[in-house]
């Protein structure tokens, strides 16, 4: 069931997949305090969790509002998806901004900046107005330094606005050509670009842009296809497995080493390309009738996005304990675990409290009494 009347039913299992692979993103950002570079990083290809997202995403928004253009504005659209989305995005960058000052290490003075230039970051991200260099108040170069993840919610956007505009409009052929494309553009990224992988677009720099846009242009559009072609088979017990799929790719150790760049970008390759869609597939193809898994399914699924937007300011705070005080991991797990149980539970709280209540605020009153999704 929705949180709000007159939506479609979910696919419960593909909410409880996004919410698995949110809870591995904090485990991917727990452990960035620890490495040195994308070489050594543990749970290494946790950042492909965003590519499974956009997928998600594309065929979510297909299924939601493909069959909705003859009675439905953009305009009527956009306000749906940010309604939806951007109450998260606002009180991630205030938490954010309030515990800018608590964060300071080594690696980031926070001393120096002003209460004006928090306040302007905080607004810019709230807005998600990308940092200039000038704003930009961490110094690594982020779009978004109060709330890092907020990059891709850009870039979301950015998919939103092309699939309202252009792409709900191409034929399904059409479709397929610009996910070839794009395919080929993020493959060529990824094996034959600097990184060795597709972790890119966090920041503005021409590459890294180039990157978050090619993540979002390809798996968008490849969810988008996937749900126009999508025919559903039967899989038993497709939640677990599915499941398990998204732990195992995501903490696959650095593959090729610092001397073969490309071998870490053929991985990445299959997952965005092979691994990523087929999951998809099978979860939405799947079907659970046992109610424990119904609840974890749900319960997963409502605080994945809050989750995403909440756990990155106490990441900060988490990295610079573990810095300043010079911990190894096991020292430390104590405060790891507190971070990741503590960002469920305050993403379970700004759910209940914030997130739909004002949602069904701004529907009622900007949408009409129409329901949002």
């Amino acid at each position: 069931m929705a949180a709000f009347p007159n939506t479609k039913p979910h696919y419960e299992i593909l909410d409880g997949l996004r919410g698995v692979a949110a809870i591995m993103v904090v485990w991917f950002h727990i452990f960035e305090a620890y490495a040195t570079s994308h070489l050594d990083q543990r749970i290494n290809h946790g950042y492909l969790a965003v590519d499974f997202f956009f997928i998600l995403s594309g065929f979510v928004i297909g299924y939601a509002y493909d069959d909705r253009w003859g009675k439905m504005k953009i305009t009527d659209f956009i306000k749906r998806r940010v309604i939806r989305l951007h109450p998260m995005v606002v009180v991630g960058a205030l938490i954010g901004g309030v515990m800018f000052y608590w964060q300071g290490c080594s690696v980031w003075d926070v001393s120096k900046v002003t209460i004006l230039a928090l306040f302007i970051a905080t607004f810019m991200n709230a807005l998600l107005i990308p940092a200039t260099p000038g704003t930009e108040v961490r110094g690594l170069g982020e779009m978004y330094p109060l709330n890092g993840p907020s990059w891709s919610l850009f870039f979301e956007y950015i998919g939103n606005i092309l699939y309202a505009l252009f792409i709900r409009k191409f034929s399904t052929k059409a479709l397929a050509v610009l996910v070839f494309a794009a395919g080929c553009g993020l493959a060529a990224f990824a094996i034959g670009g600097p990184y060795g992988d597709i972790c890119a677009g966090f920041s503005l720099p021409g590459i890294e842009f180039t990157g978050g846009f090619l993540r979002l242009l390809f798996s968008f559009s490849a969810g988008l296809l996937l749900f126009r072609i999508f025919k559903p088979i039967h899989v038993k017990g497709a939640f677990w497995i599915c499941s398990l799929s998204i732990v195992v790719l995501l903490a696959v150790p650095r593959l090729g080493g610092a001397e073969y760049l490309w071998v870490n970008g053929v991985y990445d390759t299959v997952c965005f390309a092979v691994c990523f869609p087929l999951l998809v597939y099978l979860g939405a193809s799947g079907k659970s009738t046992d109610k424990y898994t119904i609840r974890i399914c749900k319960f997963l699924g409502e605080i994945s996005y809050p989750l995403y937007m909440v756990h990155y300011p106490f990441i900060y705070l988490y990295y610079a304990w573990v810095k300043n005080v010079n911990l190894t991991f096991r020292e430390s797990l104590p405060g790891a675990l507190g971070v990741v149980i503590g960002s469920v539970v305050l993403a379970y709280i700004c759910l209940k409290f914030y997130d739909i209540p004002v949602r069904r605020y701004l529907t009622n009153r900007f949408l009409n009494s129409q329901k949002v999704k």
